[in-house]
């Protein structure tokens, strides 16, 4: 009898220590349901990629594999489109002539090294701005381009410039465009590398306008904060008025919010107005009334408004819709063309504004693939072409770095050429945007500065270059 007992005992305690186990072995183990969790899936994902080593860092200063400090190509490479290409959209017959080369300058490894302001071709020569991005103590230039000599020039370092002692914040980017006036001199602002680059700098008084007389590269500071602790990522001169136009950001922790305009005079040297509600990030200029119109404080959908310098005071608004992320010079129709923004239903879309009826005419589509962001417009010298590249802020290289004209007078779009994967495939770099694009005077060659990346892998570009495209006869 007492052996079965304990039998009995010992099978009872088998059995709650079975039950125990296997309370244990659920509880350890997770609802299959988890296990397909999106959120922990993100995680693993996010983990795998911290984990891997980062792209390689390419060299500075940037060469080209032979080391040669120019190249000029022609292929029939240049007319191959990628997968991306829309079916609207033609593509040249004739393959251009393109040259390439590598800014001088960047010696050392920018954050990144960049182009954000507009460039443009004057007297023979193509006149470009680049800068390091570094903040709060980085640098720009502005450099010559002589397509004779094919060499470089530079003509103005902002930090060497400024003088200002160690510590104190120095501007990494110049973000106007450049433009020489009737006076000699080129104008331009500068703006600052990082939205933060300015706080806690006790003696920031406010971004500079510099000029350069190409000439003899003399420099010479215009005004210091022409709008008090403000910075100027958008600008241009009126070369015959002699009027910087601006639109500012202010310092961070100012507690301001709207972008500020401002008209100010190169010759007395005084602010003529400055108001709220300013242009973003890009003007109509209407060189032969002295005109200038922007979206207030917002690149589409808002109400366009007008500034005439002839009296100065509160813009006054103007009917019409229009979008107003980049716009051409005046044509000697007397039209500005400008670009928006590609819109959440739809594509981004050209537009032809008259400057002696303030008429707006929509245009149609500028996408000729997936990328759309476009920061720069070129016409040529009869008005009928306009030339632009879609891809500014990175990611050009996607649609095939691709040079595009559009005709306006049969609204058509027609690539000229694809950059890429030519540049990368034979020198190691892909171009993969651009804000600075400027057309010679006989709309033959354009004259693109380009944000590269000479590592496919890499996020963003490491160094800027210069491409040439000539135009083929047949093409324009």
């Amino acid at each position: 009898m007492k052996t079965r007992r304990l039998t009995l005992a010992g099978i009872a305690s088998l059995a709650l220590a079975a039950f125990a186990l296997n309370s244990i072995s659920f509880a350890a183990d997770p609802p299959k349901k988890d296990k397909d969790d999106p959120k922990k899936k993100e995680k693993a994902k996010a983990a795998a990629k911290a984990k891997a080593p980062p792209p390689p860092e390419p060299p500075y200063p940037p060469t080209l594999p032979d080391g040669t400090g120019f190249v000029t190509d022609t292929s029939p490479d240049f007319l191959k489109p990628p997968a991306t290409l829309l079916d609207k959209v033609s593509i040249a017959k004739t393959p251009p002539t393109v040259d390439f080369a590598y800014f001088p300058g960047q010696t050392y490894r920018g954050n990144p090294w960049s182009n954000w302001g507009d460039s443009m071709f004057a007297n023979g020569k193509y006149y470009a701005s680049i800068g390091d991005h570094l903040a709060p103590s980085g640098t720009a230039y502005l450099w010559e381009f002589d397509p004779v000599t094919r060499t470089f020039r530079q003509l103005v370092d902002v930090k060497k410039l400024l003088g200002l002692p160690a510590g104190r914040y120095t501007p990494g980017k110049i973000h106007t465009q450049l433009t020489l006036a009737s006076d000699g001199w080129i104008y331009f602002g500068t703006h600052r590398g990082g939205t933060r680059a300015t706080f806690g700098d006790k003696d920031y008084k406010g971004d500079w306008i510099i000029r350069v007389n190409p000439q003899t590269a003399t420099t010479e500071i215009v005004s210091e904060g022409p709008v008090p602790g403000h910075c100027i990522p958008t600008g241009f001169t009126d070369p015959d008025r002699l009027i910087f136009y601006g639109g500012t950001e202010p310092e961070t922790g100012a507690g301001e919010r709207s972008v500020t305009f401002f008209a100010y005079d190169l010759r007395a040297r005084k602010l003529i107005y400055s108001g709220f509600d300013g242009p973003a990030r890009a003007m109509i200029f209407a060189k032969s009334t002295g005109k200038v119109y922007w979206l207030e404080d917002k690149l589409d959908d808002a109400p366009l408004v007008r500034f005439d310098p002839a009296k100065p005071g509160k813009p006054e608004r103007v009917p019409g819709d229009i979008g107003l992320r980049a716009a051409s010079e005046e044509t000697p129709q007397g039209i500005v063309y400008t670009v928006s923004h590609a819109r959440k239903d739809g594509d981004a879309q050209l537009y032809a504004f008259n400057t002696k009826t303030e008429k707006i005419e929509p245009l149609g589509s500028a996408a000729i693939g997936g990328q759309q962001y476009i920061t720069t417009l070129d016409c040529d010298p009869t008005g009928r072409f306009i030339y632009y590249v879609p891809g500014a802020h990175g990611g050009a290289e996607v649609d095939g770095s691709p040079v595009v004209q559009f005709d306006t007078k049969t609204r058509t779009r027609k690539v000229i050429a694809f950059l890429h994967p030519f540049y990368e495939k034979k020198y190691g770099v892909s171009p993969s945007g651009t804000y600075s694009v400027a057309l010679d005077p006989k709309g033959e060659k354009l004259y693109i500065t380009w944000n590269c990346k000479r590592v496919p892998a890499a996020r963003v570009w490491d160094s800027c270059a210069l491409t040439v495209v000539h135009i083929p006869a047949g093409e324009r």
